[in-house]
């Protein structure tokens, strides 16, 4: 089965054939970062903008790579939530076009349940044990906008545990870095002067550490960044990397702390790791030490597939097609669409 999946939730106008949800033949993406970086972010209409104009050179490619013709898709994946309503209502209006005009079945895909089949792809991961992970399975999703823990009872069958109350991870490592002076995405390179830094430099607070439950809270982290700044010039050199590392310790340790504390209240022995920040080298690092001392087996998807990506798109997808799921062709957009 040859599935072509579409990602317009953001910034990344993305398509990708995988074969048999497992197996990616082709994987294209266009990023207007560039903008995003003057803008210090993330503008809506801007992104939308670029995905008018990037998505049908990129649908194209996606297939060319492939080398197969449009005509040899088994159907058409495509996020329809969460996400921008503008950057949603590009990638969902064309791929409805193009099925429509193939005879080829569509599936709206939830960008959270793409995430969560990420680790499927038959990409090699580092972090993971051998073979695929079981069901059900214990999954923490950090990106720039979702902070949460899964339980993935199978494939579409989840019940959250626990969610961020204000910022999301993501989010935190994205804000501090601009107040550090590090551009737009921070957090990228918070995580890059954190290997040179010590973490015990600074003692910023942890989260809810009184309260035994799931949920995460990271926008007093970043309150208390910004107090120590306090309007003084921006430190450089070791003092950056002291305060990066000490950042980037109390969101991981916080991260790692609730999924030992989920995995050991459900009883589960795997863990999925997925979302822009699952590849920070901190967290990758902080969940490794877990498994290896209380037993249970991490998987994390590689870099490229942490980050928005039209591949676990179409991996979802393909799960809910085989499951004989389709899309009418008044599918429409959702962004604030719960898993």
């Amino acid at each position: 089965m040859l599935v072509l999946g579409v990602e317009t939730s953001c910034d990344e106008t993305a398509a990708a054939v995988v074969e048999d949800g497992s197996r990616g033949r082709a994987d294209v993406g266009a990023s207007p970062i560039l903008v995003d970086a003057e803008f210090g972010g993330v503008v809506p209409e801007v992104a939308s903008r670029q995905h008018i104009a990037t998505i049908a050179p990129v649908l194209r490619r996606a297939v060319a790579d492939a080398g197969i013709g449009f005509a040899d898709l088994d159907g058409v994946a495509v996020t329809c939530g969460p996400g921008l309503v503008g950057a949603l209502l590009v990638g969902v209006e064309t791929s409805k076009a193009l099925a429509y005009a193939l005879g080829k079945p569509l599936v709206g895909v939830n960008h959270l349940a793409g995430h969560l089949a990420a680790v499927f792809l038959d990409d090699p991961t580092p972090f993971a044990s051998s073979g695929p992970p079981q069901f059900p399975h214990l999954a923490l999703l950090v990106s720039g906008g979702h902070t949460a823990l899964i339980r993935v009872n199978g494939p579409g069958a989840t019940r959250l545990l626990g969610s961020t109350r204000d910022d999301a991870a993501g989010e935190a490592f994205d804000k501090v870095g601009k107040m550090l002076g590090l551009g737009y995405p921070g957090g990228v390179v918070v995580d890059k002067l954190a290997a040179n830094g010590n973490a015990r430099a600074h003692a910023l607070p942890r989260a809810l550490p009184g309260r035994d439950d799931l949920d995460f809270s990271f926008s007093g982290l970043k309150t208390a960044v910004s107090t120590m700044l306090g309007g003084r010039a921006t430190p450089e050199g070791e003092a950056l990397a002291d305060l990066c590392a000490s950042f980037q310790a109390a969101v991981v340790d916080v991260l790692v702390r609730k999924s030992r504390r989920a995995l050991a209240r459900e009883a589960l022995g795997d863990l999925v790791v997925c979302g822009g920040v699952a590849a920070n080298r901190g967290l990758r690092a902080g969940l490794a030490a877990a498994a290896a001392e209380d037993g249970f087996r991490l998987y994390v998807p590689p870099p490229k597939r942490c980050t928005d990506n039209a591949a676990m798109i179409a991996a979802a997808g393909t799960l809910l097609l085989e499951r004989g799921v389709r899309a009418p062709l008044d599918l429409g957009v959702d962004p604030g669409l719960p898993l």
